[in-house]
């Protein structure tokens, strides 16, 4: 006899990105991470001028998330206006 070949299931799943987090979120609470992002990079951008900073690409990774906040602020904006 032939072996029967089992039918994989395949489990699809929807990875969220960071901006579609980011738009679930209320104004107060984007301009409050906005703020605390701000203040983590002025740390970051002092570890570096000081020699102290090991992981350099944080600072990219934290101009990138506050562009991000701000571009969906700037859209509901932009929304409110039409």
């Amino acid at each position: 006899m032939a072996k029967k070949k089992s039918k994989k299931e395949v489990r699809s799943f929807v990875v969220e990105s960071e901006a579609d987090k980011i738009r679930k979120m209320d104004v107060a609470t984007i301009e409050q991470n906005i703020a605390e992002l701000r203040q983590e990079l002025f740390n970051l951008r002092f570890q570096a001028a000081v020699g102290k900073l090991e992981n350099t690409a944080q600072i990219k990774k934290n101009r990138k998330q506050i562009a991000r906040m701000k571009t969906v602020l700037t859209e509901r904006a932009d929304a409110l206006n039409k």
